[in-house]
């Protein structure tokens, strides 16, 4: 994925920032503990489209 997308592209929740996991194609929000896919490298920035994490995946 693009870093320069990366950093313009915000949380759809909280509009707060995401981070890209690779090998998981998902880019994570902290803040609200949730993942939103990247399918076809295109991010899937839909709330009802993200998977809630995990309490193991939310730690810093």
């Amino acid at each position: 994925m693009d870093h320069r997308l990366l950093e313009i592209i915000a949380c759809p929740v909280c509009n707060g920032k995401l981070n890209y996991i690779q090998d998981k194609q998902e880019l994570i929000c902290k803040i609200d503990n949730l993942a939103f896919p990247v399918r076809d490298g295109i991010p899937v920035l839909l709330e009802n489209e993200a998977r809630v994490l995990a309490a193991e995946e939310s730690r810093p």
